[in-house]
């Protein structure tokens, strides 16, 4: 198992985050309720923000492999706070479809997708995770 990502702390509540593989750079800052300057994604919404993105690409792998098009799709994520101890206690995650014909089928097979991510899947029990897929037709 190789290492995934190097991370660096650059002052002022601010990491620089590269993925080893390709090269990428994520900052985050800590969010201004909580002493940074929030000009990036903080810790915790790139936690919520996996969520919504690990949806997407699981979807979009049961679309592959099922012939459905689904480019386009979108996905809207929405972090709630709690204090003591301070963490994430919910997160939305609001998928839109693109307007494009789904037939009953594939509305269900991406929907019930979109429930078994491996993100999702290594959250907290107590986290609560509210999913929506909107089909446009």
């Amino acid at each position: 198992m190789g290492v995934t990502a190097k991370i660096e702390y650059q002052g002022k509540l601010r990491t620089s985050a590269v993925h080893l593989k390709s090269g990428n750079e994520i900052l985050t800052d800590a969010p201004v309720d909580n002493r940074g300057e929030g000009k990036a994604f903080s810790p915790t919404d790139l936690m919520a923000t996996s969520l919504g993105a690990c949806i997407l690409t699981i979807m979009g792998i049961k679309a592959m492999d099922s012939g459905i098009d689904m480019e386009g799709a979108t996905a809207e994520v929405t972090k709630v706070m709690a204090a003591n101890p301070r963490r994430i206690a919910e997160i939305h995650v609001v998928i839109t479809m693109p307007e494009k014909e789904f037939t009953d089928k594939e509305k269900k097979l991406l929907e019930a997708a979109a429930h078994h991510c491996p993100v999702a899947n290594s959250l907290h029990p107590d986290l609560k995770e509210t999913i929506e897929v909107i089909f446009a037709s």
